[in-house]
């Protein structure tokens, strides 16, 4: 375990971002109390909000601002990890102003401009907007136009007009290219930051550093050392209110055009000439760019889909997903997927990337594992030892934030035999536990200009060509076994079999 009285800190420390007012759309769901709001008092709490910060939320529901201040108060407060500030608390809902209207109502966006007016003049926030889409996809587009029509869309005088999308960005190529067709007739692509949460934890930020800062890392970080890649997003929950969504979607859109493949970027990308948003981006999208296109005959043996069926608990008996509130009784949409996908470039060539993701599963667990290839056992022919592990590096997202690498030590006594152990970095045991929702990190960098972590319109589109012909092939040959793996379990029998014809087993959730 690392010791956290000998760390080392260089760099330093952030400033505080510049006058704005944040405005949320869909500000009185889900997304707003449960990790917008916490997310900005916690950056408040860190001094990292300036005096001149406001925010306006903007929804349907037909509220006053002191009884949506109320509604925050009591909601989103229950959503603050630790011991709440009430300071800080007060503050924050001090600079909330709350405007109710229809998203497709051109008066709402004239009544909004008169608000931002009055926010501006009573807050100095110097006309610096950054517009939060916490709404249904079908709103992305017709929020941007509208703002545009109503003159808040267009950068001038030094002022700064930005628009956060979240996921899911289209829900296949073409609907991906439509919208990213919509926003840019609207506003420039520079203002445009399409926001992937994951990409707010600390690991995944660390991955850069971790591969880059350190010299004994990054030059065995290629095919001639690593034998695979896997990477797992797993999560022991199923799509609890979220079916009429999953239904359209299943695990395959929902999480790998956006989660995984930023992880997978992230893990298999070039050192950026610089760490300058442009430069990283550039190098994300090349990976992305460089993934071997899938062939309707490579997706029958390198793609895994599955579904959770019922199981029992101690608790009792946990539902199928085909008994799940707003779920089809036949349904076909997969809650869970696994693909093998190669990488065409001189550091990755032949080296497999194994991607799997579900719900139901043994452990919420999101890992990246680097298994190198196994050392020649020719020294130890005439010992004890029959064969020897591979090392392996993993990086843990989440629950757990860190870095953990395994390799063979002796084991003491008079017989020659290997033990397995790890070398394993904590994040919480290292720098101590910061409160934290995912979003502070992004929202930071937003309101700074910082579009290093979000996505690109480029970076999308070639997500989604890669899981193409995967939606294709499934959508014309139904399963025939859902569901194939039991609630609680390690996924289907067929995600064993995928590694498992390649000599390689999954990482266990545990």
């Amino acid at each position: 375990m690392a010791n956290r009285e000998t760390q080392t800190i260089t760099g330093q420390h952030p400033l505080p971002v510049g006058p704005c007012t944040v405005v949320i759309f869909g500000a009185s769901g889900d997304l707003t109390r449960r990790k917008l709001v916490p997310a900005l008092y916690n950056l408040a709490r860190q001094h990292l909000l300036p005096d001149s910060f406001a925010i306006v939320g903007v929804a349907t529901s037909e509220l006053g601002t002191d009884a949506f201040r109320e509604r925050l108060g009591r909601e989103a407060r229950d959503h603050v990890r630790g011991e709440l500030d009430a300071a800080t608390w007060s503050w924050l809902l001090s600079r909330v102003t709350y405007l109710p209207g229809n998203f497709r109502d051109a008066d709402t966006y004239r009544r909004l401009l008169t608000v931002l007016d009055q926010v501006d003049a009573e807050r100095g926030t110097g006309g610096n907007f950054v517009f939060y889409l916490a709404t249904p996809p079908t709103f992305f587009g017709e929020i941007v136009q509208r703002l545009d029509g109503a003159g808040l869309a267009g950068e001038e005088a030094g002022r700064f007009r930005r628009i956060v999308v979240e996921k899911p960005f289209g829900t296949d190529l073409d609907s991906a290219r439509v919208l990213n067709r919509q926003l840019c007739d609207s506003v420039n692509e520079g203002q445009i930051y399409r926001i992937d949460h994951y990409l707010g934890k600390e690991t995944v930020q660390n991955i850069l550093v971790f591969r880059f800062a350190n010299g004994i890392f990054e030059p065995i970080w290629n095919r001639r050392y690593v034998d695979h890649v896997q990477i797992t997003v797993a999560e022991e929950l199923g799509v609890e209110e979220r079916g009429t969504y999953y239904e359209g979607a299943g695990a395959l859109r929902d999480m790998f055009p956006n989660h995984l493949f930023q992880l997978l970027a992230l893990t298999a990308m070039e050192p950026p000439i610089s760490f300058a948003a442009q430069s990283v981006r550039d190098e994300k999208a090349k990976v992305l760019h460089a993934i071997k296109p899938i062939t309707s005959e490579e997706v029958l043996s390198w793609t895994v889909r599955g579904q959770y069926g019922e199981a029992g608990t101690r608790e009792g008996r946990v539902a199928a997903y085909r008994a799940e509130s707003k779920i089809a009784a036949d349904s076909a949409t997969e809650t869970y997927a696994a693909v093998k996908l190669l990488i065409d470039s001189w550091r990755w060539a032949g080296v497999p990337f194994y991607l799997r993701s579900g719900k139901r599963l043994a452990r919420r667990q999101t890992e990246i594992a680097i298994q190198f290839k196994c050392a020649p056992s020719v020294l130890f022919r005439e010992t004890a030892v029959s064969r020897l592990e591979c090392n392996v590096m993993v990086i843990r997202v989440q629950p757990e934030e860190g870095i953990a690498v395994s390799f063979g030590a002796k084991v003491p006594g008079p017989s020659l035999q290997i033990g397995s152990v790890n070398m394993d970095f904590s994040y919480e045991d290292y720098f101590g536990a910061t409160p934290s929702t995912g979003y502070e990190t992004l929202l930071y960098d937003c309101m700074n200009g910082d579009a290093t972590l979000f996505q690109r319109a480029d970076t999308v589109e070639a997500g989604w060509r890669v899981v193409m012909p995967i939606l294709d092939v499934w959508r014309a040959i139904p399963p025939r076994s859902f569901p194939n793996y039991a609630s609680g379990s390690q996924g289907p029998a067929e995600a064993d079999q995928l590694l498992a014809r390649d000599g390689r087993a999954w990482r266990p959730l545990r």
